[in-house]
């Protein structure tokens, strides 16, 4: 499975009485696809308000994202929970509705040990067919799992990738030891090129809403030998990165979506909107 080098980890689009909008949702996956130029979306992610989605919310987003994106992209369905059991069900109900593949979290709150984490992924992966995508977040999680545990999971046949916050050197230390069919994704924009010039194969993206354009020709810029280009690209698109994230994601990004002429709504408690003084920042650079 190959989900590309730049993929978006898509916002969840609210009405004003913060039920999903439906008819966004489709043009937002529309907006992604054919002007920021993804090659696959995350949907019902940390950047698409998970801990707030129900599971039935869940459940016909996967199916609405796989329709509405026809082939086009692929669709990563976020199943990942702090509980095993409900993890699996959820990847269950992905697997039924079309998902390509699953991005799962590490177990939050409880912090597992690293066996409790291998143990946690490797019941996942036998309960499924699909390609899985590890998610290392430790800011979010409390627990950051390690660069041993990780290439420990790399063994097994359909966890094929990472999505990985921890520090450059371990990212690193993963892209330079794990198996060929096993890619590691950056998920931290700021750093999404020097993660690449280690041997990361790409991003997870919440900044790709607003310059995935710019964000897939300084990836290629790159992987074609021109680091200069590559280099300008990455400094031109330092204030985006650092603004949507000036204040809890995804309120930025549904400021920013908003300023482009995308309204995807507001966010669910116990996330706030931006004020406007708060969202200065952004309207200087969108």
């Amino acid at each position: 499975m190959d989900f590309g080098r730049l993929i978006t980890a898509m916002a969840t689009p609210f009405d004003a009485e913060g039920a999903i909008d439906w008819e966004t949702t489709g043009r937002l996956i529309d907006y992604l696809i054919e002007e920021q130029q993804s090659d696959s979306l995350v949907i019902s992610g940390t950047t698409g308000e998970s801990p707030t989605l129900t599971e039935a919310e869940k459940e016909k987003l996967f199916r609405f994202a796989v329709e509405r994106a026809g082939g086009r992209v692929k669709i990563i369905a976020g199943t990942g929970s702090n509980d095993t059991a409900h993890t699996i069900h959820l990847t269950r109900i992905a697997e039924a509705s079309g998902a390509d593949g699953i991005l799962l979290v590490a177990p939050y709150y409880n912090k597992p040990s690293q066996e409790g984490l291998y143990q946690h992924f490797k019941a996942v992966a036998e309960a499924t067919k699909l390609p899985i995508m590890l998610y290392n977040v430790p800011s979010r999680t409390g627990i950051c799992m390690t660069t041993a545990t990780t290439l420990r999971l790399a063994e097994i046949p359909n966890i094929v990738a990472t999505k990985d916050c921890a520090p450059l050197d371990q990212l690193t230390e993963i892209a330079a030891a794990a198996p060929d069919h096993f890619r590691v994704y950056s998920g931290d924009d700021s750093v999404a090129l020097p993660a690449i010039a280690v041997g990361a194969y790409g991003i997870v993206s919440v900044a790709s809403h607003i310059i995935g354009g710019s964000m897939k020709k300084m990836i290629n810029a790159y992987l074609e030998g021109d680091v200069r280009t590559a280099a300008e690209l990455h400094a031109q698109s330092m204030p985006i990165f650092k603004g949507l994230f000036n204040h809890p994601s995804p309120a930025p990004l549904k400021y920013a979506l908003a300023l482009k002429g995308l309204s995807v709504g507001g966010v669910r408690l116990p996330l706030v909107a931006l004020t406007e003084a708060e969202g200065e920042y952004l309207r200087q650079l969108v």
